[in-house]
């Protein structure tokens, strides 16, 4: 779990993701259409990243991927950022870390 930490602190958004996930896909999508950068790490390509999923799995995320955090705070997979959006509640949570300035 330090390791996530260690990955999503000081950053707005954080995405982990794999690259043949089509729901990673369509969350890193929809937040970069609202104008978002987020850092994405790929944990199929990223070294140790079967331990990161492993960690996120113990934390309650599943599946493991998508995962987002926004503000340090873990939202969780593709269904809790949909939810949030069509609650717009998302675009306010992301201006409040920093993510959007307009």
């Amino acid at each position: 779990m330090e390791t996530v930490n260690k990955l999503v602190s000081d950053r707005p958004v954080v995405v982990f993701s794999k690259n043949s996930c089509c729901m990673s896909h369509t969350v890193k999508s929809l937040l970069c259409d609202f104008g978002v950068n987020p850092t994405v790490y790929e944990l199929d390509e990223l070294p140790g990243g079967h331990e990161i999923e492993q960690a996120l799995i113990r934390i309650g995320c599943s599946p493991a991927v998508p995962v987002v955090f926004i503000g340090d705070q873990l939202i969780g997979g593709a269904n809790e950022v949909m939810s949030l959006h069509l609650k717009r509640n998302l675009i306010p949570m992301l201006r409040r870390a920093g993510a959007l300035w307009v």
